[in-house]
């Protein structure tokens, strides 16, 4: 058609051409990463688990500013979420957050945003208007099929419940019914408080420690096969997978595949699709 068109210079249909050209790329593209997401696992929901790092309010605004930009994400894609855990900063934004997010290959899209996060910025709380560094950890686990068999042995697991902390109103529980279990063999711990009932909230946590489980024996069975970098044994300095600087430039760098993005109020928007592809690219 391009052709023809440039014969007979018809410029209507060669802008036609051009304008289907793009669509077929972008439609090769999608193809190429939905090839790539032939994990066991990759088609499953997901748990996001936030953590600020040390540095007070600072990294409590990193975390929270974070965790808007993974949604700002998810409404783009129109996956639904909904938040199971929040732990409020006592100025601003967020100690913790877990959400559990439904749609299409989500474990195999996300599974490479875990890690530790950091932000150089000119900090709002700072009266001097200094510089700062924030640091903040993300994980990405599975949402377990019932199928799925993973023994809990009930000695292993402390149980305490605690009153909410979310938002305020009236949806703060008025009684201990948050939950939070530890697994002690494994240290690792879930907690809920998104429902009134502790009942419910300590079933959800129940689901979440099978999946936290289930995805503590995928990572020991991929490191006897290659070493995987352990990025969340410390939110911190030399830990990081990805910079968010906001001056004395403008600069969002992935140190693992060297993607850039000069745009970082635009990524933080959760125009993050470079890094979710190049990421699912660079496991692969």
């Amino acid at each position: 058609m391009y052709s023809l068109a440039s014969q007979e210079k018809d410029d209507e249909t060669i802008e036609d051409c051009f304008n289907k050209i793009d669509e077929i790329q972008q439609n090769l593209k999608k193809n190429e990463i939905n090839c790539f997401l032939s994990g066991e696992n990759d088609g499953l929901d997901i748990y996001l688990e936030i953590h600020a790092g040390a540095g007070g309010t600072e990294s409590q605004d990193w975390a929270d500013m974070l965790r808007r930009m993974y949604m700002k994400w998810f409404d783009k894609k129109n996956f639904k979420y909904q938040i199971i855990s929040e732990h409020k900063g006592e100025e601003a934004g967020i100690k913790s957050s877990i959400i559990k997010v439904e749609g299409n290959y989500l474990y195999g899209l996300m599974r490479s945003e875990s890690g530790v996060h950091r932000l150089v910025r000119i900090s709002p709380f700072d009266s001097g208007a200094r510089r700062h560094t924030s640091f903040a950890s993300v994980w990405v686990y599975p949402v377990v099929e019932d199928d799925i068999k993973i023994k809990i042995d009930e000695k292993d697991l402390r149980i305490d419940t605690y009153r909410s902390s979310g938002a305020g109103g009236q949806h703060v529980n008025t009684t201990d019914s948050a939950v939070r279990i530890t697994h002690i063999p494994t240290k690792i711990v879930v907690q809920c408080q998104n429902e009134r009932s502790q009942h419910k909230n300590k079933e959800t946590c129940f689901k979440m420690l099978k999946a936290r489980l289930y995805e503590h024996e995928i990572q020991k069975r991929d490191q006897e096969n290659q070493k995987q970098l352990d990025t969340k044994t410390e939110i911190g300095w030399g830990h990081q997978i990805r910079s968010y600087v906001l001056q004395p430039y403008q600069l969002v760098k992935d140190l693992r595949n060297k993607i850039e993005n000069t745009n970082p109020i635009s990524v933080l928007d959760g125009n993050i699709d470079q890094f979710i592809e190049e990421g699912i690219k660079s496991r692969k």
